[in-house]
């Protein structure tokens, strides 16, 4: 079945309340961590309220008071690319769905800004939440635009598109009668604009709602000359900070490997002697010795993962800001394969560490380990792999330290 886009909330649908943000009170500190605290800080009592992880009924509200806070992140490519990328991790390390469509949000409004088409985000306000939807169906058939002007009439259907149910606009691709590829800007409630509840089946990431869109004749504004969606800069500045979501969520699940380790051996201290007369007891204690050995090794690995990819993420930050205009797709493919290598070496550490239990009784471990696999697959795996090895065949990196 289809709905409008305008059709209300479900009824008995709660709305969230949000806290306002709480003042900042520490010593004094390097600019740059009280911009990181004061951010965390902020996040934190804006989703104080929330019930995390949110769901396909608590995700709009939740949208919506995140972009009336953070209505924007700094640009990238303009001297703050690590800050806007600290914030989606920070995002993402708390809930994956909400930093999959805030991280969309702030991609249009950059998308808008470089191609010089600002004022369409100006025109409806702060209220408006915007999507991307560039990806194309399993089928591939495109959207196609009947041009006149400035202006643009789309038909056909758009595939994966996330936060359909409840985003105001969308940036979406689409080939004019020339076969060229063109971007518009699509206000969401007219009545060429159906959303259904076909094509998103998926338990990870299941509270995006990326479902299919049904265009007839809707109405658009296009954006910039065709080809400039992937021939911009941007294009690679925003491919990279997909990898920051990543690394945010692998970094939260790391983070509860290693609060599981620190437990553990904790409460081996304090068992010390209390069992040591007990039949079997020495068994038990050396099983128990070599749990909580393998459960470091998983750390460690995790830990090393992270850390490499961390680091690139910084280099790939430093080196967008120091050459906004150069292309970047190098340094974004190479990040994201990093990135997406330190994700899976996470998971499978905290799945074998942990075992069973925090997939099964924890809601927030539970959905963040499921949404996470669906999210990395936004790469395109070895295709991508291969794109950068014909980009170092053809111009080779120096890996010298």
């Amino acid at each position: 079945m289809s709905v409008p886009l305008s059709s209300p909330l479900p009824e008995g649908v709660p709305r969230a309340s949000f806290a306002n943000t709480v003042p900042l009170r520490c010593p004094p500190m390097p600019a740059p961590l009280i911009a990181d605290v004061f951010a965390e800080t902020k996040l934190d009592a804006l989703l104080e309220p929330v019930a995390l992880p949110v769901d396909a009924r608590s995700i709009a509200d939740a949208v919506r008071a995140l972009v009336a806070a953070w209505p924007e992140l700094p640009p990238p490519g303009a001297g703050a690319t690590l800050e806007r990328w600290r914030r989606l991790a920070m995002l993402a390390g708390r809930d994956l769905s909400l930093a999959k469509i805030y991280e969309a949000h702030a991609d249009a409004l950059a998308i808008l800004a470089e191609l010089d088409a600002g004022r369409l985000a100006e025109l409806d306000g702060r209220g408006a939440v915007w999507a991307v939807w560039a990806a194309r169906g399993p089928d591939g058939e495109p959207l196609a635009a009947r041009l006149e002007g400035e202006r643009a009439t789309l038909s056909g259907t758009k595939a994966w598109c996330s936060g359909a149910p409840f985003t105001t606009h969308a940036l979406v691709t689409c080939l004019d009668a020339d076969g060229g590829e063109r971007l518009a800007a699509l206000p969401l409630d007219q009545p060429g604009v159906t959303v259904s509840s076909r094509g998103w089946e998926a338990v990870g990431m299941q509270a995006t709602l990326s479902v299919e869109v049904r265009l007839t004749g809707a109405r658009a504004t296009l954006v910039g000359e065709p080809g400039d969606y992937v021939r911009r800069p941007g294009f690679w500045h925003g491919a990279a900070g997909i990898a920051a979501c990543w690394y945010g969520a692998a970094a939260a699940l790391a983070a509860r490997l290693r609060d599981t380790s620190v437990r553990r051996d904790e409460a081996a201290k304090a068992a010390e002697g209390r069992l040591a007369d007990r039949p079997g007891a020495a068994s038990a204690e050396a099983a128990r010795t070599d749990a909580r050995a393998y459960l470091r090794a998983h750390l460690g690995a995790t830990d090393a993962a992270l850390a490499g990819a961390r680091a690139l993420l910084h280099e790939t930050a430093r080196e967008i800001d120091a050459a906004p205009r150069a292309d970047a797709q190098r340094l974004a493919l190479r990040v994201r394969a990093a990135t997406e290598a330190a994700a899976e070496v996470t998971l499978r550490a905290c799945g074998r560490g942990l075992g069973a239990a925090p997939l099964c009784r924890d809601r927030w471990f539970a959905r963040m380990a499921a949404d996470l696999p669906v999210f990395v697959r936004q790469s395109h795996a070895e295709s991508d792999l291969a794109a950068l090895g014909a980009i170092h065949a053809s111009n080779p990196d120096d890996w010298s330290l």
